[in-house]
């Protein structure tokens, strides 16, 4: 009876979902994670965020959650651009829930276009975002903004009596349509999509992998994942100085691309050794930048760049890093393909893509621009990498001397 009795904990015990999701060690560090899959912008389009998911085995065809004891990583920018950030939003809130009772975990960390979101910029919202706020009570809400405007102006303004009120409301409209103050009030810190933001982190760690929205710059290594998490939240809530806060810093966590843009070459490097040794990491993983459609790793897999354009807006690539003890690999749709771990090796790979991906204009402009640089060249990037495609608007700053994390 007693042996009986221990098989039958132990059975309990490897059976148990819980035991195989990894260890927590803080919100920003866990260990022993078996399976990671990471995906990055998805700027509202839920039908490709739905297809990338379940290639990358984490839903069934409802959208429920089958990845066992997989943590996703979600890096952020979900929003904008396309109409359906809300509903993306609201599964990834129901499937984290799923997930737990499986043994896995859903992370969902805060990207450029999130705190814009918050702080109010609104600048890459889609009409299609705001209808998804509208209710009956729109156009009421919508009524008492306009009176609102009117009276600041009344109050303000020593030309109010020359406007002609009708031809300005129509101007008006078009920036403040209906579901504009319910987007709002959604998307303020005590909203429910505010509040949803200001409990994400801006940076995780699991097992010897940095997850980031942007990227870590010498300007921000010292400070530790909590530290950058907490300024980020901060600064959100000082709606008067957020525009010159890190959240919107071009060297903060939200915004820089200097590990996805930076020459490959001994400078860059030192500093890129610097900010790994400073969280005892082996590789970042970014997103933020497009590719082009391409999991592309730099500086010998050390930055992993995996903003692959997943949303119609960026040219519906399928696109996902995953992290399992063999390495790291590629999910392209039905294709499995392993990251190069050194620069040498990235000729190969990228040709592999290309061949799984074989209508990609951009892919093959990448592989051109690498066969025609000379053999000493670290550049790996076509001159045009985003074939015409807007990306945020904040200035790269380069950083032309190796950066010290203290």
């Amino acid at each position: 009876m007693k042996f009986s009795a221990l098989i039958f904990a132990l059975l309990l015990l490897l059976c148990d979902p819980l035991q195989a999701k990894g260890d927590k060690l803080d919100d920003y560090h866990w260990t022993g994670v078996e399976r990671v899959v990471a995906i990055s912008d998805l700027h509202g389009d839920y039908e490709q965020y739905l297809r990338v998911m379940a290639y990358a085995g984490l839903v069934d065809k409802n959208g429920k959650w089958i990845g066992g004891n997989t943590h996703l990583v979600q890096s952020g920018d979900i929003t904008d651009r396309g109409p359906d950030s809300r509903k993306i939003i609201d599964h990834l809130m129901q499937l984290a829930k799923q997930a737990k009772r499986k043994g896995g975990y859903v992370h969902t960390l805060i990207g450029n276009h999130e705190a814009m979101n918050v702080s109010g910029d609104l600048r890459y919202v889609s009409a299609g975002e705001f209808k998804a706020f509208t209710t009956r009570n729109s156009p009421a809400l919508q009524e008492a903004q306009w009176q609102a405007q009117v009276k600041w102006m009344r109050a303000n303004m020593l030309t109010f009596e020359e406007l002609d009120l009708a031809a300005y409301r129509t101007e008006w409209e078009q920036k403040v349509p209906l579901g504009w103050v319910e987007h709002r009030q959604g998307w303020s810190l005590n909203g429910e999509y505010g509040s949803w933001t200001s409990d994400n982190p801006v940076a995780i760690k699991i097992g010897d992998t940095l997850f980031v929205h942007g990227g870590i710059s010498a300007k921000y290594c010292k400070f530790s994942l909590q530290s950058l998490t907490e300024q980020v939240i901060t600064a959100l809530e000082s709606i008067d100085t957020v525009a010159d806060s890190i959240a919107f810093d071009p060297l903060g966590p939200l915004w820089y691309r200097g590990l996805a843009q930076e020459a490959e070459d001994d400078v860059f490097s030192q500093t890129l050794d610097n900010i790994l040794e400073r969280y005892a990491a082996k590789r970042i993983v970014v997103g933020h930048t497009p590719t082009g459609g391409v999991v592309w790793p730099r500086f010998d897999q050390r930055v992993v760049v995996n903003d692959t354009g997943i949303a119609a807006h960026y040219g519906s690539h399928i696109g996902v890093l995953e992290l399992t003890a063999e390495g790291a690999t590629a999910i392209y749709a039905e294709r499995r393909i392993p990251l190069p771990t050194q620069n040498g090796g990235r000729e190969t790979y990228l040709r592999a893509v290309i061949e799984a991906d074989s209508n990609n204009t951009q892919l093959k402009a990448r592989l051109a621009n690498m066969l025609a640089l000379p053999v000493d060249e670290t550049s790996d990037a076509p001159p045009d990498d985003t074939q015409g495609q807007a990306v945020d608007s904040k200035p790269a700053v380069i950083e032309s001397v190796p950066g010290i994390c203290q």
